[in-house]
């Protein structure tokens, strides 16, 4: 097959040149498959769940539409399990994310809606070979030297990215070159193209560095991680807003990542689920944050439940009037004037 008439690209081909080239779909035997290798699959049932186009926008696809996206492993504690390793002979995969990240669904919360069911077609080949997301990943050289807020949370869906989102608000108005950066985490583009559009001059994920989710042996993870900062450092930054996907003590390497910024970490965040996981997540993993964000700020009454219990400033960013409070502390922390 070599006409692409037919074909939605996933987000996670945006690093590759698939979508304006020709291309051939060959399948492989089994035992050869590798993770992040670019893969079509036919829609065999739809699903109201939309896919994330390379652009970022949503589309919704049918049944023998076929989609291009790369294997990968989830491992969310919210929404779903699952891998490429677990697809059987049959070819039958999901799609695990909406950015296209293919792999047999294991298990679901039964909140979830039912998620898009795959058969495997073949893999992605150009100019003879299969060809996966490595082989579009970018390396920069340069150190990183500016400093890093990180934004680390107690679980998915804590508010992590809405805090990324009203910091890089804040640090734009400073007039700061600022990156916006997701370390860890299952590959989507909105994450951080919400923090491009607060403000953020340029962004960049571990999609840029060929990984459809941060879930893999950790030197390899360290590898691209390092790749990933000289990305970052070559934009000459003056701040990094950086987002560790779910929490440090799950399966995505977050605490590989916190580990590998060391001392570049001028102001940690943590946004928490409840008021009692940020002791949790203190205690297991050695973490004091600077401040506290997220679902557990969302009232007056939580938020003094969190500093009572952690001793921690605690700020709810979806209320404006508490925003001014956070700027001072990230303001304080990075060395910057504040009014």
């Amino acid at each position: 097959m070599k006409t692409n008439s037919k074909f939605v690209f996933s987000s996670l081909t945006r690093i590759s040149d698939l979508n304006i080239r020709t291309f051939e779909i060959e399948a492989v035997e089994r035992e050869t498959w590798s993770n992040g290798d670019y893969v079509v699959s036919e829609v065999m049932k739809h699903s109201a769940v939309p896919v994330e186009l390379t652009s970022g926008r949503m589309a919704e696809v049918y049944r023998g539409d076929f989609l291009v996206g790369a294997l990968g492993r989830r491992c969310a504690t919210l929404e779903a399990v699952g891998s490429w390793e677990d697809v059987a002979d049959d070819g039958v995969m999901h799609a695990l994310t909406g950015a296209g990240l293919f792999g047999k669904l294991t298990s679901a919360s039964v909140m979830l809606p039912r998620l898009l069911e795959l058969r495997y077609r073949g893999h992605v080949h150009v100019d003879g070979r299969s060809v996966g997301m490595s082989d579009y990943a970018r390396a920069g050289c340069a150190e990183l030297t500016a400093p890093v807020v990180l934004i680390a949370g107690t679980s998915m869906s804590a508010g992590k990215t809405a805090t990324a989102r009203v910091l890089a608000r804040q640090m734009r108005a400073r007039g700061l070159r600022t990156v916006g950066a997701k370390l860890t985490g299952a590959g989507r583009y909105r994450d951080i193209l919400t923090m491009r559009d607060a403000g953020a001059n340029q962004v960049f994920d571990f999609v840029d560095v060929g990984l459809p989710s941060s879930i893999c042996p950790e030197d390899e993870y360290r590898a691209r991680l390092r790749d990933l900062l000289g990305l970052i450092a070559e934009t000459d930054p003056e701040v990094v807003i950086a987002e560790a996907g779910a929490s440090p003590l799950e399966s995505y390497n977050g605490g590989t990542a916190i580990d590998e910024l060391g001392s570049r970490v001028a102001c940690l965040i943590l946004a928490a689920a409840d008021p009692y996981s940020v002791v949790g997540i203190e205690k297991a993993f050695g973490m004091r944050a600077d401040v506290v964000t997220g679902l557990a700020t969302s009232t007056d009454a939580a938020c003094q439940l969190v500093e009572r219990l952690a001793d921690v400033p605690a700020v709810n960013v979806l209320d404006r009037d508490a925003r001014p409070r956070l700027e001072r502390i990230v303001a304080n922390k990075l060395g910057l004037r504040h009014d």
